[in-house]
């Protein structure tokens, strides 16, 4: 039997951290077992769905690289197929029509909690012989069976049975003739061959309903996996008060893909004590029973240690490509300059994160606006006039633009001077670029360039003898 997963999000929103998880789960474990993974859209929820979160979530997908086999498929377009299953559980008997109104729905719920019992339809139109009411447009329930339990071998918790009489008759089919969730999510996962349901632990309530659906269709029943939730630092449920919570908001604030899916993967999945994996490698170790039972708790720091670990580490090319996003979003514009693969190799060990790899590179193609007022106040003193000359002056005569030759250049200049580097180069980093944090003089200024360096040594020494002399 060929293993088919599938993910199948609901676009009323983003693609929130522990969708994506879900998502690379699925994933992981069709690739891993040489499966198909298969994307589908429950867009059911007409009022809520929007096609811009559609969108968000296929972009989402595409930053992520969880390619998907087969879709993606939208249940909207699949509602004469769900009407054609509703029918057959109605004649088959698994099904009726209840004519309840809204009004005897919520006195009957009233009377139960009344009773202290559990709210629940009592099954009234089960095997009604009355006559419906005139001019009410029925709903379609489901004919739960009323002994008995449903088993879950659920590869992620463990054993769960459930008694059939702590199931009501849900709704299948709303008045409108609109399919629900549960009748839909069976109908799909027979018709997608779907092998393996990997979904977070708050389906585990519509399990043993849709089982029990399944089991009516004459189904083969797919293996389950419950996820744990995934919460906040401080142990509480995850929320937008915990940060970033969008997937793309990850990308925006410079995190690369491969930090995010190797932070996902640890959230609730081991294997050992190994916590940096490579693609291949989360394929190649993943197990269903490898993941938690418990929830896992979001830890922001360990996420920006796996991103700079991946900045240090990915191909120069891998990271210039996932630049672009960013370069476009700063305005930074990187055609005249040094090349981008030598600027992220002098300084993917300095930074958090793309965005800050784009902030702190900029002084690399534009011109300098301003000086760090900070770095001026403690480094523009009226003798580094008389150092920044020197070094011009070394430069000026360097043959060979290249670090070796700029860096005998600086100590020559210190030497004539009388002084130590110390007392030079940090008024120099100031004044190629603007602030006191930079890769090494001499990296620094050979991606700058011998033209852009004097200039700029020169604008400087400028600044400096018009600057008030203190009393």
């Amino acid at each position: 039997m060929k293993v088919r997963t599938r993910f199948a999000p609901s676009p009323t929103g983003y693609l929130h951290i522990g969708g994506a998880r879900t998502a690379l789960f699925s994933w992981l474990y069709a690739r891993k077992m040489g499966g198909d993974f298969i994307l589908r859209i429950e867009d059911t929820d007409l009022e809520r769905s929007t096609q811009a979160s559609v969108d968000a979530i296929l972009h989402a997908m595409d930053w992520l690289g969880l390619n998907y086999d087969e879709g993606p498929f939208y249940q909207t377009q699949r509602f004469d197929r769900y009407k054609q299953v509703v029918q057959q559980l109605l004649d088959s008997g698994h099904a009726y029509y209840c004519y309840c109104s809204k009004e005897e729905l919520d006195a009957m719920r009233e009377a139960q909690m009344a009773r202290k019992e559990k709210p629940r339809y009592d099954g009234r139109w089960r095997d009604s012989q009355e006559t419906p009411p005139a001019g009410v447009a029925p709903v379609v329930r489901f004919k739960n069976p009323l002994e008995g339990v449903v088993e879950i071998d659920d590869q992620a918790r463990g054993k769960i049975v459930i008694s059939n009489t702590e199931l009501d008759d849900l709704i299948i089919a709303r008045s409108d003739g609109v399919p629900t969730y549960n009748l839909s999510v069976v109908v799909d996962d027979m018709d997608m061959g779907i092998t393996h349901v990997i979904r977070g632990d708050d389906h585990i309530n519509n399990t043993p309903r849709q089982i029990n659906i399944m089991r009516a269709l004459g189904h083969q029943i797919p293996v389950f996996a419950h996820v744990p939730m995934i919460l906040g630092p401080d142990g509480q449920r995850l929320s937008k008060r915990h940060g970033a919570v969008n997937v793309m908001q990850y990308r925006d604030e410079g995190y690369t893909p491969e930090a995010l899916l190797n932070y996902l993967v640890r959230l609730g999945w081991s294997h050992g004590d190994q916590e940096i994996f490579s693609r291949q490698e989360m394929i190649e170790f993943f197990e269903l029973s490898g993941i938690n039972r418990a929830p896992s708790s979001i830890n922001p720091d360990k996420l920006v240690w796996l991103n700079q670990h991946y900045l240090k580490t990915l191909p120069v090319a891998v990271i210039a490509e996932q630049l672009q996003w960013q370069l476009a979003h700063q305005q930074l514009d990187t055609r005249t300059g040094p090349s981008l693969e030598a600027v992220i190799l002098a300084q993917r060990e300095r930074v958090k994160n793309l965005a800050e790899l784009v902030a702190s590179s900029r002084y690399f193609y534009e011109a300098i606006k301003d000086y760090d007022p900070q770095a001026v106040q403690k480094q523009f003193k009226p003798e580094t006039a008389v150092y920044l000359k020197a070094v011009h002056a070394a430069l000026v005569d360097v043959a060979n633009w290249d670090a070796e030759s700029i860096h005998q250049a600086i100590q020559q200049a210190c030497e004539a001077l009388g002084v130590k580097l110390g007392k030079v180069g940090p008024a120099l980093r100031v004044a190629v670029t603007g602030s006191a944090s930079s890769p090494s003089l001499e990296i620094t200024l050979g991606l700058i360039g011998r033209e852009r360096s004097l200039e700029r040594i020169q604008a400087a020494i400028d600044y400096i003898e018009k600057m008030p002399i203190k009393a």
